[in-house]
């Protein structure tokens, strides 16, 4: 039969007609195999679980990464694309993706997309980049926005550490793209939110304050449904509430507090908490004629973390890698700002899906943090110090003037001091041993038997740092989680990482869709020689446009030849 078509007289058009048949059969029926050293375009089993579930009606992802001409974010942009391809061969035609440049403007208005972006909030990066006309300044707009129904998410493509763009950064920002479109369409999608309760009781931020504005509005409310719970009310903290909040308690905890937490804890609930040991407050700092003593709170919390493995210490965090303040430096009233090394800038190890490819995270008078022995618990630095910092006990003498000369950098010797650690395992109750016949009466009379070790693995964050989830205020308006009011302006586009900590370590706690597995991906920067890239060009240009071509035409070439020969012998 191959050879009645060969010798046919409409070979080529039998041959086109198989081709066209060949190429709808494979739209119908394909696969691909990824030789991808790092399998990048193999989707998690959860991503393809998640994309599978059905939905009513279709979600529409816009990324505006379109007319940047910074070969960086271009190459974001294409793996953008590539992460979109592979959702829509498992999700079908539930998932459409549109590729937008920011300065066009939005249709049937006049604005553009840049300022619908802005007024989102999701600020741009300023980017001046390297061309041969000398450089060139861009705004680029690392974003995308995924729509359902009458909701809209916002999607963070690139976080990075600082305004100065590096490959690095950009290759872990493609290796969480399947991470964070998958997470926008989980939450999107989800037909109830996770339920978090807020303890109150014990002197925590004021929820209905300016300085917990972020947390609440931009954080807890969006993602969860949010109830307040009184530790020193006689109630138990029901099991229904997925995860616990404790942010900056000022008042020492009662046992009775403390059983609630650890039944709690014990019946599978989670913990985070962000808590300052010391009292050491900016506020008092100014107020006191520049000096102030941070003592102890005595928050009566230590049983019950070195219980379960940690232990918060009574002690200050300094820190050369640090944010800034002004100083009166010379003493007539001209200030200057200056580093603080009670505000120490962390850099994230990046070595858990809380705090990969998170960058900076801004803390206030922290404290450090020891693990200690407790059996069957691991546990996992989320923060840490940098290479040259040294912590003062307490109480300890806080003075500005300490600023007005160079830091001592022969003190700080001390590296990576954990501020911030991951308890996982199946706890064992502070209780189990001593239960007073108070605290068995109390458990009886809400009809609650107590649980001397939990049954399921737990979970608990403790964070020696309690403004870490604080916002300032600026002129009457909040401003960002982790901004320093003095240097606000400054920052604007770069802001720093603690609200993509919280909101990673609150998924982290009551996620249930395994998608952590796909913020466990790594690539591996593979550079070029841009020296041997400008001299080669040419040569590698032809190579791949010319060979081709004769390729095809030496076949044509050779097939002919081949034919003509044979009907000439015969």
């Amino acid at each position: 039969m191959f050879k009645k078509i060969i010798q046919s007289k409409f070979w080529w058009a039998i041959v086109i007609v198989l081709m066209l048949l060949l190429n709808y059969v494979a739209a119908l029926f394909h696969t691909r195999i990824d030789l991808t050293s790092e399998k990048r375009f193999t989707l998690s089993a959860a991503t393809k679980k998640l994309l599978r579930k059905p939905i009513e009606g279709n979600i529409s992802i816009d990324v505006f990464l379109k007319g940047t001409s910074n070969a960086g974010f271009k190459q974001l942009g294409n793996a953008s694309n590539d992460i979109l391809q592979e959702f829509k061969e498992v999700a079908g035609n539930k998932i459409q993706f549109n590729f937008l440049d920011p300065a066009d403007v939005v249709p049937s208005t006049e604005v553009t997309y840049a300022d619908t972006l802005t007024a989102l909030g999701l600020l741009p990066i300023n980017l001046t980049s390297q061309v041969k006309e000398g450089q060139q300044q861009q705004y680029v707009f690392p974003f995308a926005l995924v729509h359902y129904q009458d909701k809209t998410f916002p999607v963070e493509l690139y976080k990075g550490k600082t305004p100065i763009i590096n490959f690095a950064e950009l290759s872990s920002a493609e290796a969480l793209l399947e991470y964070k479109f998958a997470e926008a369409i989980s939450k999107i999608t989800q037909t109830q939110k996770p339920i978090i309760g807020y303890a109150v009781g014990n002197g925590e931020a004021d929820l209905g304050r300016l300085n917990t504005y972020d947390l609440v509005e931009n954080v807890l409310k969006p993602d969860y449904q949010l109830f307040t719970f009184d530790l020193n009310s006689p109630k138990f903290i029901p099991t229904a509430i997925q995860a616990l909040v404790i942010v900056k308690p000022t008042i020492g905890f009662s046992d009775e507090a403390k059983l609630k937490l650890d039944q709690y804890v014990m019946n599978g609930g989670k913990l985070l908490v962000f808590v300052d040991r010391l009292n050491a407050e900016l506020d008092s700092l100014q107020s006191k004629k520049g000096q102030v003593t941070a003592f102890d709170r005595d928050l009566k919390l230590n049983d019950l973390f070195f219980n379960y493995g940690a232990r918060v210490n009574a002690d200050l965090l300094m820190d050369l890698q640090c944010d800034f303040l002004p100083f009166d430096v010379s003493g007539n009233g001209q200030f200057e700002l200056l580093p603080w090394n009670y505000f120490p800038v962390i850099d994230s190890k990046s070595n858990h899906p809380i705090n990969k490819g998170i960058g900076y995270v801004a803390a206030k008078f922290a404290n450090t943090i020891d693990t200690v022995e407790a059996e069957g618990i691991k546990k996992t630095i989320l923060l840490s110090s940098s290479a040259n910092a040294r912590t003062i006990g307490s109480p300890a003498i806080i003075s500005v003037t300490e600023n007005v000369n160079a830091p001592d950098d022969a003190k700080f010797k001390k590296a990576n001091l954990p501020i911030a650690v991951l308890l996982e395992g199946k706890f064992k109750s502070m209780f189990a041993n001593r239960l007073s016949t108070a605290m068995s009466d109390t458990l009886a009379k809400y009809n609650i038997g107590f649980m001397p070790q939990s049954l399921t693995e737990g979970k608990i964050i403790i964070v020696a740092d309690g403004d870490m989830v604080l916002n300032a205020v600026v002129k009457g308006n909040p401003i960002p989680m982790g901004m320093n009011v003095y240097t606000f302006d400054t920052q604007r586009e770069f802001p720093f990482a603690n609200k993509a900590f919280l909101q990673n370590a609150l998924n982290y706690l009551v996620g249930d869709d395994g998608l952590s597995e796909a913020k466990a991906k790594d690539y591996t920067v593979k550079l070029l020689d841009t020296k041997k890239t400008a001299d080669q060009k040419l040569f590698w240009q032809t190579i791949n446009i010319v060979i081709p071509i004769v390729t095809v035409m030496l076949f044509a070439l050779i097939f002919q030849w081949l034919r003509k020969r044979k009907y000439t012998l015969s």
